[in-house]
């Protein structure tokens, strides 16, 4: 099956499907705790402005959901992925959480963990500590009001505010001791987010390792585990060998998360990746094959999804959302590609011919038939 695609030097070029798409394991088990970060569909009919409040279409957002519960993935919900700060707001968010827990409630085994932030108050808003601290307070009401379990996500707010290290111990100190069940913390980078440059007060990473440590800790009972997504794996090795025993490591490295989900022998992390989202059969089948002690198998599945990946999140690496989006469109998750503030604007179309190349010869391409139609589409709608 061929396909002529547009190329970085401005021509076209025939592009041959070489790719067999990838079976999953429907009720493998896997040796690895695997959250996939969901993304959410829109309804382009109902959001007459793209600019305004989401308009959600919550059958193929619940439907998306159930496809990684059947797939053995864990949900983060409500994170990054969802395009929380980046158009989605605490109101829609709200919505989102209440509909999944339920939904997950129908599902044998399933299980979610929802993001907590403060991302309902504006960081221009915020004018103390307090001022922080109620912000992710009515979160974590909200979410544990529903049954749910909380990651506390990093706030831009806490960010503008906090004076250095101290302060930021002295927030994470209060919502880990009141929170009534355990939490997932996240060291999100300012490659994901530059108003979060400096966070645990300091810009440098050994400082901010030693913060992040001391607070975990201190509240070692309190955290289920962490999530670091700087996109370096040496950090978050350092990380993961630091932490207490009983806290785990949760890989956000969307560069290297195939090294470090199988390990070395000695440590190892789990995940709780957005690129799951993308590339959940794939991933699906290869965290089968390492809870089978097949570290070959795992290997020759993983390492092609990882061009895929990186290139999914180049920089600006905030864009990120919108190849995840692209990836569900191409493979029938739905029926448009729209997404939250018109974001699949943010990248350009040799960026998404690249992803169809790269999920081609990963194995991710479920119908290859309807990618490529599909890919025909966006490509004369651009005029490519």
């Amino acid at each position: 099956m061929d396909i002529t695609l547009p190329a970085q030097d401005g021509g076209r070029a025939s592009y041959r499907l070489v790719g067999e798409p990838v079976e999953p394991r429907i009720g493998a088990r896997f040796s690895r705790i695997a959250y996939a970060a969901a993304h959410v569909v829109v309804d382009p009919i109902a959001m007459t402005n793209p600019w305004s409040r989401a308009a959600v279409d919550w059958d193929k957002t619940m439907a998306f959901r159930h496809h990684l519960w059947a797939l053995g993935f864990r949900i983060a919900e409500a994170m990054d992925t969802s395009q929380r700060g980046m158009g989605f707001d605490w109101t829609s968010a709200q919505e989102l959480i209440r509909r999944s827990i339920a939904e997950a409630r129908t599902v044998p085994g399933a299980d979610l963990a929802s993001g907590a932030g403060t991302d309902h108050l504006a960081p221009s808003a915020a004018r103390t500590l307090e001022d922080v601290i109620h912000a992710y307070e009515e979160q974590f009401a909200f979410i544990e009001g529903e049954g749910g379990k909380a990651i506390m996500m990093a706030s831009r707010a806490l960010a503008d505010v906090a004076q250095g290290p101290d302060d930021y111990a002295s927030v994470y100190d209060r919502m880990l001791s009141q929170a009534s069940g355990k939490v997932i913390l996240h060291w999100l980078g300012d490659m994901f987010d530059p108003a979060l440059k400096g966070y645990w007060g300091s810009a440098d990473f050994k400082p901010a390792l030693d913060t992040v440590v001391a607070i975990i800790e201190r509240h070692a009972a309190k955290v289920e585990g962490i999530k670091i997504s700087l996109l370096d794996a040496g950090k978050e090795i350092e990380l993961r060998n630091r932490l207490p025993d009983g806290v785990v490591m949760f890989t956000g490295d969307d560069f290297n998360y195939p090294e470090l989900i199988a390990g070395d022998g000695k440590r190892h992390s789990h995940a709780l990746l957005g690129i799951f989202d993308a590339i959940a059969p794939v991933a699906n089948a290869a965290l089968a094959k390492l809870a089978e002690g097949d570290r070959a198998g795992y290997d020759a599945l993983m390492a092609p999804t990882v061009p895929l990946s990186r290139k999914i999140f180049e920089a600006p690496t905030e864009y990120y959302k919108a190849g995840i989006v692209f990836m569900a469109w191409l493979n029938g998750h739905q029926d448009h590609f729209a997404m939250v503030g018109g974001m699949q604007s943010a990248r350009g179309i040799c960026h998404y011919a690249e992803i169809f190349r790269l999920a081609d010869q990963a194995g991710l391409l479920a119908d290859p038939g309807l990618a490529v139609a599909r890919m025909k589409t966006l490509c004369a709608v651009v005029g490519a």
